[in-house]
């Protein structure tokens, strides 16, 4: 988990087209996200997105996919949490 100012950035493994979806934590800063979505057209991002702020009790609008786009391994920002 790297601090920045007003958040924190994670690493995120992502699993698309899980049976269910689940958020856990594998160590300091680094998560593992599976969603039902299949990776079509941003689609899986956005569930992880709201994965990952219900997960951590804060605003959809605060949780950012920063880099990985297109990857499995993701920086996400998170803003509100130190």
């Amino acid at each position: 988990m790297l601090c920045t100012e007003g958040g924190v950035k994670i690493l995120v493994k992502a699993k698309a087209g899980a049976k269910r979806e689940s958020v856990e934590k594998l160590d300091e800063g680094t998560f593992v996200v599976a969603v039902k979505v299949r990776a079509e057209e941003g689609k899986a991002n956005e569930a992880i997105e709201r994965a990952l702020a219900k997960h951590l009790g804060v605003p959809r609008s605060a949780v950012r996919i920063i880099k990985g786009f297109h990857s499995r391994q993701k920086v996400v920002d998170i803003v509100g949490i130190e």
